[in-house]
C-alpha cells in the first residue's frame, strides 16, 4: 500500500504542492518577521509556538476553525462544480442575520431554540446561494463578478435589518438586542468560549464528505463539473445540478453563520461583514476541493491566524501581514505551472523509458 501511494503520482504531485504551499508560506513569514519586527526571535516564538504555549490560545484556535470549516465545506461543493462562485459570503452572513433575529424574538426550549435557527439560517443561505447559479444558466453572467455584487447587498441588507429592527438603542455601539438563554449552544468546556459548534462542524464533514462520494447527487455534481457535456449527454440535467450545488453549498454556509451567533456571541456584534468565504476559499483549495481534509486545512490557516493574533499582542508586528501568507498560499495553489513542471518531468521521463525499452527490445530482436 505504501509503494502504491508513493508511485502514484497523480495523487501524490497535488499533496506535495499544498505542503509546498504551507511550509513556504510559513518560511516567508519567519522571513518577513526577521526584516520589520525589532525583536524577530521572540516574534517568531509568539507566532510559531504562540497557539499552543497557553491552554486559553489552543481553544480559541479550535474556536477559529468553526466558521472556515462551513465556509471551507461549502466552497468544496462549488468547487467540484468548477463555478467559481463567492455567494457563500452573503449566505453566512445572511444566516448570521437570520439567527440573530430568531434568537431575540422566538422563544423555544434550549437545544431547539438554536437547531430551529440553524435550519432558517440555512434555507435562507440556500436560496440567497442560487442567485448566482441562476444569472450563469439563464443569462451566461459570470458567477464570480455577480456573487461579489450579491455580497455588498445583502451585507447592507443585513446592516439595515440589524440598524432599523434588531438594534439595541442602550448601547453605543452598532449592535442587536441581546439573544435569549435558551439561543446559545452549550460549553465544551467550562471557563471557555469553545462551543458545541465545534462539534456541529464535524459533523457536517461526514455529511458532505457522504454527499460528495457516496451519493448519486455528489457523483452528478462532480461528474457535471469535470465534462459539462458529457454529463448532458449522459443524460444528467445539468442546469439542475448547477442550483442544487449551490443551495447545499448556501444551506452550508448559513448553518455555519447561526452556528457562529449561537456558539459564541450573546449579540449581534459585527460591526463589518468578516468575510469568512475568503478564508474558506483557502481551506477548500488547501484540502483540495475533498471535504475529509477540511479539517486539516482549517487547522492549519486557523494557526496562522491565532499565531499571528497573539505575535501581534505581544510584539511589534501587525496582524494584517496573515493576509499577505494567506495570499501567497492562494497564488501557489492556483499556480499552474508548479503541477505542470512536475507532469512534464514524469512523461518526459515515461517517454524515455519507452524509447529505450523499444530499442533493447528490437535490439534483441536481431540476429
Amino acid at each position: 500500500m505504501k509503494r502504491k501511494f508513493f508511485s502514484d503520482r497523480d495523487k501524490l504531485e497535488p499533496a506535495l504542492i499544498t505542503i509546498f504551499a504551507g511550509v513556504f508560506s510559513v518560511l516567508v513569514g519567519v522571513g518577513l518577521i526577521f526584516i520589520v519586527s525589532k525583536d524577530p526571535v521572540q516574534s517568531v516564538r509568539n507566532f510559531l509556538l504562540g497557539p499552543l504555549l497557553r491552554t486559553y490560545n489552543f481553544y480559541y484556535l479550535l474556536i477559529a476553525m468553526v466558521p472556515i470549516t462551513f465556509t471551507g465545506l461549502a466552497l468544496c461543493i462549488i468547487y467540484q462544480l468548477k463555478y467559481t462562485s463567492l455567494i457563500v459570503d452573503s449566505s453566512f452572513y445572511s444566516g448570521a442575520i437570520v439567527a440573530t433575529a430568531i434568537g431575540i424574538n422566538v422563544s423555544l426550549p434550549p437545544g431547539l431554540h438554536p437547531a430551529i435557527a440553524m435550519l432558517a439560517a440555512g434555507l435562507v443561505g440556500g436560496l440567497i446561494s442560487l442567485l448566482p447559479a441562476i444569472l450563469k444558466i439563464k443569462w451566461r453572467a459570470n458567477e464570480l463578478v455577480s456573487s461579489l455584487m450579491f455580497n455588498y447587498v445583502f451585507y447592507f441588507i443585513g446592516s439595515f435589518v440589524i440598524l432599523y429592527y434588531l438594534r439595541d438603542r442602550n448601547q453605543t455601539i452598532l449592535a442587536s438586542m441581546p439573544f435569549q438563554k435558551s439561543f446559545s449552544l452549550p460549553k465544551l468546556v467550562e471557563n471557555t468560549q469553545l462551543h458545541a459548534g465545534f462539534i456541529i462542524a464535524a459533523v457536517f464533514v461526514v455529511l458532505v464528505s457522504i454527499f460528495l462520494f457516496r451519493t448519486r447527487w455528489g457523483y452528478e455534481i462532480r461528474i457535471t463539473g469535470a465534462n459539462p457535456k458529457f454529463a448532458a449527454y449522459a443524460g444528467i440535467p445539468v442546469a439542475t445540478v448547477a442550483l442544487y450545488a449551490h443551495f447545499v453549498s448556501g444551506f452550508i454556509g448559513g448553518i455555519g453563520g447561526a452556528v457562529e451567533m449561537s456558539g459564541l456571541y450573546r449579540a449581534f456584534i459585527w460591526q463589518m461583514n468578516p468575510s469568512y468565504a475568503w478564508d474558506g476559499v483557502i481551506v477548500a483549495m488547501l484540502a483540495r476541493k475533498n471535504p475529509k481534509f477540511v479539517p486539516l486545512s482549517a487547522l492549519f490557516l486557523a494557526y496562522l491566524r491565532v499565531g499571528a493574533d497573539f505575535m501581534s499582542r505581544r510584539g511589534d508586528v501587525a496582524f494584517e501581514f496573515i493576509t499577505l501568507l494567506q495570499g501567497l498560499i492562494i497564488l501557489i495553489l492556483a499556480s499552474d505551472k508548479i503541477a505542470n513542471y512536475f507532469k512534464e518531468r514524469r512523461l518526459k521521463r515515461a517517454a524515455l523509458s519507452h524509447d529505450l525499452a523499444a530499442q533493447a527490445s528490437s535490439a534483441g530482436g536481431q540476429p
